[in-house]
């Protein structure tokens, strides 16, 4: 039955399809290229991305200048928000992973640009060095965080170019102050409590994406049974999830993160959703050119199987592959 295209279909979604590696005659499954959603160039290796199934990354804190200077089309594609924005000492100031060069302090609210330490300012640096969104830091259990006043105004330039903002939120009350601020999405499926239905039912509507980042918690089982339910929730209401792992976030493995994609399956993001949160390009509208993800071997049986049967995905050129179920 697995063999059987209209059923592989089915399981991981439409655009699987049976395989076989022109060099080496390896059989397989090819997926559309995977994209970790989270992640901090700076701390990670990242040449061992592609060949452990990861085409695109989305980095969600760096040095804006050094990620403008890189090579656009290369693989991994990387999108990126460069600094995180945080209120003066706030989360992540001072973290020894942390340089300055990757935090941008916002003393003043001002949406007038050029202001020293305005939020216009600070959002139009991101944006000149090439930035696709914009990400805030609501992390309040690590210092200062922003006003309503000044999260507003954040956001209210970021959209006048058209950039989402996404949040680390952390803490009690900081899902509410991103949600009500309008942020986009957050970087982090909500971890500090349970955000209840209606707050899932208010993100689902004003479209927000949320990252998974479920692994982190792995040493915090209060933590990661509030994120398991949170996503859980948001995905069962429609939401749109994101594969994502937070990568430089401790040892965390490089590539397809095995611990990552069963929690999103414990969490009821199983099979063609799972290999959908993992191969949506966002912010990007196309997904890396040219290749594909493959998984080689047998392909899974059953729903079960899938989670496991990912670990062992690797990025591949497209042209490569000969098609066994054309």
């Amino acid at each position: 039955m697995a063999h059987d295209p209209h059923a592989l279909r089915a399981l991981l979604g439409p655009e699987a399809a049976l395989c076989r590696r022109a060099l080496t005659g390896e059989a397989g499954v090819a997926l559309p290229p995977f994209t970790d959603h989270h992640v901090h160039l700076h701390l990670i290796d990242e040449t061992r991305l592609a060949p452990g199934g990861i085409a695109g990354v989305l980095d969600l804190g760096g040095d804006p200048v050094e990620l403008a200077r890189r090579e656009p089309h290369g693989i991994p594609r990387v999108a990126y928000a460069g600094a995180f924005l945080t209120a003066p000492g706030g989360y992540p100031v001072g973290r020894p992973w942390a340089p300055a060069s990757i935090t941008r302090e916002i003393a003043d609210p001002s949406t007038h640009p050029g202001v020293p330490g305005g939020a216009a300012t600070a959002v139009d640096e991101q944006a000149a060095f090439g930035a696709s969104v914009i990400k805030v830091a609501l992390n309040s259990t690590a210092g200062p965080v922003f006003d309503a006043a000044t999260l507003e105004a954040v956001v209210t330039v970021a959209r006048e170019r058209r950039l989402p903002v996404i949040a680390h939120a952390e803490g009690e009350g900081m899902p509410q102050l991103a949600l009500d601020g309008r942020v986009q999405g957050f970087a982090h499926t909500p971890f500090t409590g349970y955000v209840g239905r209606a707050f899932t039912a208010h993100a689902v509507a004003a479209g927000q994406v949320w990252i998974s980042t479920l692994a982190i918690h792995r040493d915090d089982p209060q933590a990661a049974e509030f994120a398991r339910v949170n996503l859980a929730g948001f995905a069962a209401a429609g939401g749109r999830v994101l594969y994502g792992t937070d990568l430089g976030n401790g040892d965390l493995p490089v590539g397809v993160n095995p611990d990552e994609v069963a929690a999103l399956d414990r969490a009821g993001v199983r099979g063609a959703a799972l290999v959908a949160a993992m191969a949506d390009p966002w912010p990007s509208a196309e997904r890396p050119a040219g290749v594909c993800t493959f998984v080689p071997g047998p392909p899974p049986l059953q729903l079960d199987d899938v989670a496991d049967w990912l670990r062992g995905a690797t990025v591949v050129p497209t042209e490569e592959l000969i098609h066994d179920d054309l």
